[in-house]
């Protein structure tokens, strides 16, 4: 088996499946329903999206994401939203929901789903305010839609994927869009094969990671890199470097 070869199994093996009739779907549009009745009639539109909506979920973390867009006349602060879905959500069937940066995450029949409420801004666009739980500043502005697209059209589904497994393996707190975009980056003109790409890919992370500065493409004044402290990038950085340094893929990636 090549190198290669080894690498598509372990993707094979845990990338989420998608689709109507998947186990994922099927927990995602179940938690939904819950959701629209929170919602009311100030429900926008639900839809999936993060890593399941752009391919790149794997199982053991995070299996489906739900964006719940609310109407911009909805009343109640964005923290008063995030608070209200979390204690509607864990009054109707889900006791151990928790509050996460953005989303509150419940677990459906073992599968981990994620409930991003965020208020449309108006207008045309899918432009819209989240509330960070995580952080002083409480609200951000962000489109989903640029970060699904930005990641889909990248031509790095495999090795974030790649990536994200071996995150999972390590333990590292690494936030799952911050290293989509660090993957995309250390691929910059990069064209050969996998395991060459994934390697790649740990020399940057090991080398590069604490000084790059990532900005979110939906929203240039969101620093997607100050999601980590330095301490933080470093302990990555550190586990890249002794993953580079191993001589099998079974201690590189497990």
């Amino acid at each position: 088996m090549t190198s290669d070869e080894y690498l598509q199994n372990l993707i094979a093996r845990d990338r989420v499946v998608t689709g109507e009739g998947t186990a994922a779907f099927n927990a995602g549009n179940a938690v939904y329903q819950i959701v629209k009745r929170w919602a009311g009639q100030y429900l926008r539109k639900g839809s999936y999206s993060g890593s399941y909506a752009k391919g790149t979920a794997i199982r053991g973390r995070t299996d489906v994401d739900i964006f719940v867009s609310l109407n911009s006349n909805r009343p109640n602060t964005l923290k008063e939203i995030f608070d209200g879905l979390h204690s509607w959500i864990s009054q109707n069937g889900y006791p151990n929901a928790r509050k996460q940066n953005v989303s509150v995450h419940v677990v459906h029949n073992s599968v981990e789903v994620d409930l991003v409420p965020a208020v449309h801004l108006g207008g045309n666009t899918e432009d819209h305010w989240l509330y960070v739980n995580k952080s002083n500043k409480e609200r951000t502005k962000t489109n989903v839609d640029t970060h699904i697209n930005t990641v889909k059209s990248s031509g790095r589904v495999n090795e974030i994927i790649l990536t994200k497994i071996w995150r999972k393996n390590h333990k590292l707190d690494f936030p799952s869009f911050y290293l989509e975009l660090a993957v995309i980056e250390a691929l910059k003109y990069k064209r050969s094969g996998l395991a060459d790409h994934f390697l790649a890919v740990l020399d940057y992370l090991s080398s590069g990671l604490v000084l790059a500065r990532f900005v979110d493409p939906a929203n240039t004044n969101n620093i997607i890199s100050d999601d980590l402290t330095d301490t933080e990038k470093r302990v990555i950085a550190s586990q890249a470097g002794q993953s580079r340094r191993q001589q099998s893929w079974e201690s590189i990636v497990w």
